[in-house]
């Protein structure tokens, strides 16, 4: 912004603010600490508390966090420039209480759960600092939620307040929403403000905007701006980088809405613009542009099936139908059930109906208010159709498999993925080809399925001619374990070997991951985004024509040999290449939403003729007749807050993770005991073309380039921490130390290791109470230590030996018995064909671990009668017709899950039996029917 208006705010090296500091790139934790800070400082300095020799320290730690507000607050609208320069001017003049008060009316209009300003009368000039004078004189402010809208143009200050009086002055009390604006000059500006400042819900472009940053970058945010800021720029058009400026915004917050303020031609303009504005207006249009903010933060805040059900709960009803405890009629006269009443409250039960009309909707048949709950779901996660589920992603794979998979069609599935694709493919007749993940032993759990290896699958299957046999291919994304592929890779160099193939990416862990830009790269759906529109581009066209003749003899058509298929970075024919992506999410899991709320997104080009019958029966077999109400309003809900706050929750969430892997680090008591895991033990290196093993640790750029360039990555919102010195195994840890003695609940351990993570519930008091107990933990085993005597420091070390040294081997899938299996070429197998064969009589038996080893060693082949799944993490050891190896036995003697389904402690492993099961009469009858004569 020119500053030949600028009034003298007390900001100049003069006043004792010291050089400008470079803006930092997480800067809302750093924005809160350095007004808390203040506020605290202030008060010293106002009682004169500090001894003369330390004011001169504390004065110093002053300036440093007004220099640090400085890099800051110009990118936010509260509590704008004249209250900072109010400020500084205050602290250079000493006057402590008066800053005091400043500081205090500041925080109070920051930390409000709902913010919204004081409604400002006509005239009303300095909105902002109105705002900071209701909270110094305690006037009480309306609660409406606020939000702030981005101006990007290069004009005077002068300039600036004019035009921010002239927006607000649109603003009404009937008005649903409240919004301050804010001016920035250039395009790096408006960049750095929608990636620092998460209250900004739409930006207005002006065809002013310069191209560089006003102050000084830290150096994370430049190196990260690097990326999206090019130096073409200058020669552009200024219609063209206002385009490019619109796109950029658009890739890192696509939630937000843009709009174009030009001069003149606006028609000219509407033909070819319209893509990345919501709307082009004329400067004059100041009255439509309020309406037009407001209408698109409204789009976003509608609720619609949430809304329905309220409204529902309140009007007046009789129930002659099913569901006495609607209305609360069968509990709320009871003498017997008042505490369900009061510990519920009536609302639940106003709401507990099994009713689909009066407002209300059909989940097996939607139409109304269900349908268009839907349908903004699917814009928010970037889907081209979203389907709500209530009974979990348990449920949402089962969909998704019967409806894309026939007897017979084989898949290729990760085997760590979640037992219910394993019982959905069972279900669904499919052959199933079971892919490895690279295993990490030390820590006894699994990575995720190298791309190497999948090509290498489906090169065998062309290779043996039943290439056209393989219809999908499951990968968990991301693991339970935070390892993340890079579904857009996988994708392009798949279909470059079989372009039908359809994906379906279980994403139950991931469904916070579109509101970030950098984990939204990695996700399902804004990966076949992309790759839809890089097959339009004409160039890809050019690069899939030439790389075709390394990979095909020109005069014989025949391909290349597959190790070069293996070595080379495949690109898809983009005639030939079909999208067809699915990803299921456990909205509950990682957003907000009650238990076993669950999505299935659609991006499929051949939805329509291809599967939408067959979805459609697919989903009713599945879906209750009576869906919770409660769990479809709750995704609603969560729906509505990601597209508001996601950006803002999803960016703390990672840094609170952070937070709590450097405390670990840096402490030397914690040190002693626990290691945080990083992509260095996590991911192997020939999978990592960086070397940081905690990228966010060392900023947004650091992190974008791991995004960017490594096969896996690990979420930095997932930490493993190693506890393996500590002699205490993950399960006793988990139980008998944080949830018995400190409450603090985990899901995930393996034999040495113990899995936290943030969500976007997390607080900075629950890290940093997790951390405390980490403390008090390590203290308690330093404590133990000091007590023991020689025998007992023995079997001490011995327990930490066990636990640090290599365990069994992680089982690989091993083999489908011969007679489940198609042929010896391909290793898939027919799943139902063995788990049916089990309710044969005779057919199977339960066989102790003990003899079962015996038998394995000489060299018997024992077949898995059923499922053997260890919980968590949730995925089968073994299934239905897998021959059982001596290292599947030594690994699950090895585990310390207390849970194992399929596996009785008491009769052992569930089996086919040695002895031939007697025929049923059905088969006896085939044999005669079919006998030579």
């Amino acid at each position: 912004m020119r500053t030949q208006d600028m009034n003298n705010d007390g900001a100049s090296p003069a006043s004792g603010v010291g050089p400008e500091i470079g803006t930092p790139s997480r800067a809302w934790r750093v924005r809160a600490d350095a007004w808390e800070f203040l506020g605290y400082a202030m008060k010293q300095l106002a009682s004169a508390a500090p001894p003369l020799g330390n004011q001169s320290g504390l004065k110093s730690q002053v300036r440093r966090a007004l220099g640090l507000l400085g890099s800051i607050e110009k990118f936010w609208a509260l509590p704008g420039t004249e209250t900072m320069g109010r400020l500084r001017g205050c602290i250079d003049a000493e006057a402590y209480g008066e800053a005091l008060k400043l500081v205090e009316a500041v925080k109070q209009v920051r930390c409000r759960t709902r913010p919204g300003p004081e409604q400002p009368r006509q005239g009303q000039e300095h909105h902002a600092h109105a705002e900071i004078a209701a909270q110094e004189t305690s006037v009480v402010s309306d609660e409406r939620p606020r939000f702030e809208v981005l101006v990007v143009d290069d004009i005077t200050e002068r300039d600036a307040e004019t035009l921010k009086k002239d927006m607000l002055e649109q603003r009404r009390p009937a008005d649903a929403f409240s919004y301050e604006v804010n001016v920035v000059p250039s395009f790096e500006d408006a960049l750095v403000a929608v990636l620092i400042n998460p209250d900004i819900q739409a930006c207005v472009l002006r065809p002013g905007l310069g191209i560089r940053a006003e102050g000084p970058l830290g150096s994370d945010l430049k190196t990260f701006l690097g990326r999206h800021v090019d130096d073409g720029l200058e020669g552009l058009r200024p219609i063209d980088r206002i385009l490019r400026l619109a796109e950029s915004i658009a890739e890192l917050r696509p939630e937000l809405d843009i709009y174009l303020v030009a001069g003149v031609g606006i028609e000219g303009l509407a033909g070819s613009l319209t893509r990345p504005f919501a709307r082009i207006f004329r400067r004059e249009d100041r009255l439509d542009l309020h309406l037009s903010l407001l209408a698109g933060v409204t789009e976003r805040f509608d609720t619609p099936f949430f809304t329905a059900l309220q409204e529902y709960s309140q009007r007046p009803a009789s129930v002659f139908h099913a569901l006495p405890i609607s209305r609360g009629g069968s509990v709320g006269s009871s003498p017997w059930t008042k505490d369900m009443v009061d510990f519920y409250g009536l609302n639940l039960l106003l709401a507990e109906t099994s009713a689909t009309s009066g407002g209300l909707d059909s989940l097996l048949d939607p139409h109304g208010s269900i349908k268009e709950a839907q349908t903004l779901a699917a814009r928010a996660f970037g889907a081209e159709k979203t389907f709500f589920v209530t009974n979990g992603t348990s449920t949402a794979n089962k969909i998704v498999h019967q409806s894309v998979v026939a007897p017979g069609d084989v898949v290729l599935v990760d085997r760590n993925c979640h037992k219910s694709h394993h019982y959905a493919l069972m279900l669904s007749g499919a052959q199933v080809a079971y892919l490895d993940a690279y295993p990490l032993h030390q820590h006894s759990f699994y990575g995720a399925v190298p791309l190497a290896s999948i090509k290498k699958m489906l090169l065998d299957y062309r290779r043996a001619g039943r290439l056209d046999d393989v219809k999908m291919i499951t990968l968990t994304n991301c693991t339970f374990d935070g390892i993340v592929y890079d579904p857009e890779r996988v994708m392009e160099e798949c279909l470059a070997i079989k372009p039908d193939l359809v994906f379906l990416w279980d994403e139950a862990w991931f469904a916070f991951a579109g509101f970030h830009p950098v984990y939204r790269r990695r996700t399902a759906m804004a990966a076949a985004r992309k790759l839809e529109a890089r097959f339009r581009d004409p160039d890809f066209v050019l690069r899939h024509a030439e790389q075709t003749q390394a990979l095909k003899d020109p005069e014989t058509g025949e391909f290349a040999d597959d190790e070069v298929w293996l070595r080379t970075r495949l690109i898809p024919d983009p005639a030939r290449a079909r999208l067809r992506v699915y990803a299921t999410q456990s909205t509950h899991k990682t957003l907000t939403s009650l238990r076993q709320g669950s999505m299935v997104h659609v991006f499929d080009q051949d939805f329509e003729h291809l599967n939408e019958e067959a979805f459609r029966e697919a989903y009713m077999t599945h879906t209750s007749t009576s869906p919770n109400y409660q769990i479809l309003a709750s995704l609603d809900i969560g729906r509505r807050q990601v597209e508001l706050e996601g950006f803002a929750l999803v960016q703390k969430q990672a840094d609170l993770a952070v937070s709590i892997a450097q405390a670990v680090a840096r402490n030397p008591l914690l040190k002693k005991y626990f290691r945080v895991l990083g992509s260095r033990e996590l991911i192997p290196a020939e999978y990592r073309e960086t070397d940081c093993s905690m990228p966010l640790s060392q900023g947004l750029s650091v992190l974008d380039e791991a995004w960017r360039r490594d096969e896996f990555v690990v979420d930095p919102s997932r930490l493993t921490l190693d506890i393996g010195l500590t002699g205490v195994d993950g399960d006793t840890f988990k139980h008998d130390h944080l949830m018995d003695k400190y409450g603090i609940q985990v899901n995930k351990t393996s034999r040495n290791s113990v899995l936290f993570m943030t969500n976007i519930g997390t607080s900075r008091s629950a890290v940093a109470y997790l951390v405390e107990v980490l403390v008090k933990l390590a203290e308690s085993f330093d404590a133990e230590q000091r007590t023991l005597g020689p025998r007992g420091r023995r079997a001490r070390d011995a327990r930490v030996r066990a636990l640090s040294s290599a365990p069994p081997a992680l089982p690989d899938f091993s083999r489908f018995a011969r007679r489940f299996r198609n042929d010896d070429l391909t290793s898939d197998g027919n799943l139902r064909a063995a788990y049916f064969e089990t309710y044969k009589p005779g057919a199977t038996e339960y066989v102790g671990p003990d003899e079962l080893a015996r038998k394995v060693t000489a060299g018997t082949e024992v077949v898995s009668a059923g499922f053997v799944t260890p919980y968590p993490p949730g995925f089968p050891i073994l299934v239905p017709g897998q021959v059982i190896t001596a290292n599947t036995l030594a690994f699950m003697a090895a585990l310390d899950t207390r849970e194992v389904h399929g596996y009785d402690a008491d009769l052992g492993y569930r089996v086919f039996s040695d002895r031939p099961s007697p025929a049923t009469d059905a088969e006896q009858e085939a044999r005669l029917v079919t006998r030579p004569v």
